[in-house]
């Protein structure tokens, strides 16, 4: 496995990716709700490229990208120490530790970014990444109630940081 930055040349992977990901029930966009197309999702990707406060890794096998995590950086100067994390991994490859690897290669350039707080949400009903965050050393900031919808029924998430 191999990560590193994402490159224009994954748009189509990457959405294909994203859309998998998605089906988990877990994200924030249902699977059928995002629909671009693989030039909005290169313009997307050359955005966050340009975008020296936000960074995208892809986790790589054989070619094939199977997870992701994304850095988005504030951009106002109150909140350039900071980033908020989104994370998702296939299916197949979950629990043999992509996610941990993403997150290690992720800690690296927060670092280099000289970024000293990194923040996140989880569904409260998704035990395996929380417990994922807490021992990557995320302390629970909050929970958020009713926070989404998700088959009509409301679900509370909790709002993760960590100091670096």
């Amino acid at each position: 496995m191999h990560i590193r930055t994402i490159e224009l040349k994954d748009a189509e992977n990457y959405l294909a990716l994203s859309k998998r990901i998605d089906s988990s029930g877990y994200m924030l966009f249902e699977p059928e709700e995002k629909n671009i197309s693989i030039a909005k999702q290169q313009e997307m990707i050359e955005q966050i490229i340009q975008t020296k406060t936000t960074e995208l890794f892809v986790a790589e096998v054989d070619e094939s990208l199977i997870g992701f995590i994304m850095a988005i950086g504030g951009t106002v100067k109150r909140k350039r120490h900071s980033a908020y994390i989104v994370i998702g991994v296939d299916e197949p490859f979950r629990g043999k530790g992509v996610a941990t690897k993403l997150f290690k290669r992720l800690f690296e350039w927060a670092k280099e970014m000289k970024l000293t707080r990194l923040e996140l949400t989880v569904m409260k009903t998704n035990t395996e990444a929380y417990r994922l965050y807490r021992n990557l050393g995320f302390t629970v900031e909050g929970e958020k109630i009713h926070s989404l919808l998700v088959d009509g029924k409301p679900v509370n998430e909790y709002y993760l940081y960590k100091l670096l």
